[in-house]
């Protein structure tokens, strides 16, 4: 763990606000991340990272990491254009115009494969690919979220929620000569995207943790049952994509599962703090600066209102990360222009200083800075653009 005068001498000539990487952070992350995925396959999840250098990194750490999990299909073009290959955009895309550029870079060679989940999807695919006499690659987005009595416990994403559904999806595949059925996803959200270790919520942990246990039951089983309808009809696919950072242990143990999908642990925002199975290191955060002490206790910084998407809350909130024991304000928060800290600790504060913040989702951050700066060994030594760096903005 880096300390606040470590991070503070670093960014001492950075203009600030600014985000920054910790290298030594990013590689503990990585050597667990592949621990603790067992011998799967490890795909990148783009909307987590939103930096082609940092992803670039990452694959070439190794081998294990193979593909990348997009989030449109004009990223998915984008990265292409950057050398990825095997790209996986697991969203479905109505927009005629980036699915027909799709097709010609499949046409071309490119492994591009794209999300469906009903017949007026395969449809859809179908009216472009007679247009431009090609082929899809296409992968089955399976539901895996479980009711509950009075509880919806997972995301609203695909309506195929037996194999029943998957069935009448897959016939319809099979029989289209546009589409080529090339993996399969199942993406459970309660499991990996919940937490289940807040120290403020100890009832709420336990309840949380044994609703996982049932719903990984009954995953495990959905899983299996559709890699049978797959054998009964004497299809193959490429991949079976599964998990997500909150869930690689879990995940891991299904034969089933091919791949799983990595992002936010990576980074290590926040949220991931709190899981009961793992713990990394945070890798990434951002620096805002003091430009007032409006009173004794108080350092007023410019900028720092970076809220994270999803269902309001002041887990969306950015945390204070150094230095230790200073707090936002709960009437302000964190704020557009403005941000108010309370530190009443031992480090003399003075204007000019940065306070270090963590975001709630870790690409998110990347949509509020142009550069990521890379800190090695105490100093920085590079600097990689995101997304929004490269004149990109893709949701």
């Amino acid at each position: 763990m880096y300390t606040y005068e470590e991070i503070r001498e670093a960014l001492m000539e950075v203009p600030k606000p600014c985000a920054y990487l910790h290298m030594e952070s990013l590689e503990k992350n990585i050597e667990t991340i592949l621990e603790l995925s067992g011998n799967k396959n490890i795909r990148i999840a783009s909307k987590s990272i939103r930096s082609v250098n940092v992803m670039k990194m990452i694959m070439n750490y190794s081998d294990r990491f193979q593909g990348i999990m997009c989030f449109t299909a004009d990223e998915a073009i984008y990265l292409y254009e950057q050398g990825f290959d095997d790209l996986f955009i697991a969203y479905p895309t109505w927009d005629e115009t980036p699915l027909r550029n799709v097709l010609r870079l499949v046409k071309e060679g490119a492994t591009i494969t794209v999300t469906i989940d009903s017949v007026m999807h395969i449809e859809r695919l179908e009216e472009i690919a007679k247009a431009e006499n090609g082929v899809f690659l296409a992968a089955i987005d399976i539901d895996l979220s479980s009711q509950f009595p009075g509880l919806h416990f997972g995301v609203y994403r695909s309506p195929i929620r037996t194999v029943e559904d998957f069935t009448q999806v897959l016939e319809r595949v099979i029989e289209s000569p546009y589409i080529q059925l090339d993996g399969l996803i199942g993406y459970e959200a309660q499991i990996a995207g919940v937490v289940d270790n807040d120290p403020g919520q100890r009832l709420r942990n336990q309840i949380v943790r044994f609703l996982k246990r049932r719903s990984l039951k009954e995953i495990k089983e959905k899983r299996s049952e559709i890699m049978k309808a797959l054998q009964k009809y004497g299809v193959s696919v490429r991949f079976m994509n599964g998990g997500g950072t909150g869930s690689m242990v879990t995940t891991r143990e299904e034969g089933s599962v091919t791949e799983l999908t990595v992002g936010s642990g990576f980074f290590n925002s926040h949220l991931f703090d709190k899981y009961n199975d793992f713990q990394l290191y945070p890798a990434v955060g951002f620096a805002i600066e003091i430009t007032r002490i409006p009173e004794k206790h108080v350092f007023t910084c410019l900028g720092g209102g970076y809220v994270a998407s999803g269902a309001s809350g002041k887990d969306k909130l950015p945390e204070i990360h150094l230095p230790k024991g200073a707090k936002l304000t709960k009437n302000e928060g964190a704020g557009e222009v403005q941000t108010p800290v309370v530190y009443k600790g031992p480090i003399p504060l003075n204007i000019g200083d940065p306070i270090i913040l963590r975001h709630s989702k870790a690409g998110e951050l990347c949509e509020r800075f142009r550069f990521i700066h890379i800190i090695q060994n105490g100093r920085v030594v590079d600097k990689f653009t995101t997304y929004r760096g490269d004149g990109k903005c893709f949701l």
